[in-house]
């Protein structure tokens, strides 16, 4: 198995859902690894340089998927996605 993280974008129109139950499936299939929203926050650099933090993204989760399309099934009840939200899927490579 891989670790895949799922970015929630800002841009469902209406994410009002059962958020319980969706997270209570994901803890039954054994395979979250967590998650949480995302609040504001800053980008620092060493140079000082100011930089705008990537505001579209409001919340993440962590699975456990043999591939990409696996953690797509992860999607199905999600209420952000059956808003009509974005959700962008990332690998999470094995640093062994």
């Amino acid at each position: 198995m891989s670790e895949f993280i799922l970015f929630m974008h800002n841009d469902a129109t209406d994410a009002i859902g059962d958020w319980e139950a969706y997270l209570d499936r994901l803890r039954a299939s054994g395979r979250f690894q967590g998650g949480s929203a995302i609040e504001t926050g800053m980008c620092v650099r060493k140079d000082d340089r100011r930089l705008p933090i990537t505001d579209h993204l409001i919340g993440y989760l962590r699975v456990e998927a043999s591939d990409i399309e696996d953690a797509k099934t992860f999607l199905q009840g999600n209420p952000h996605y059956e808003s009509g939200g974005t959700i962008e899927i990332r690998a999470l490579p094995r640093s062994d």
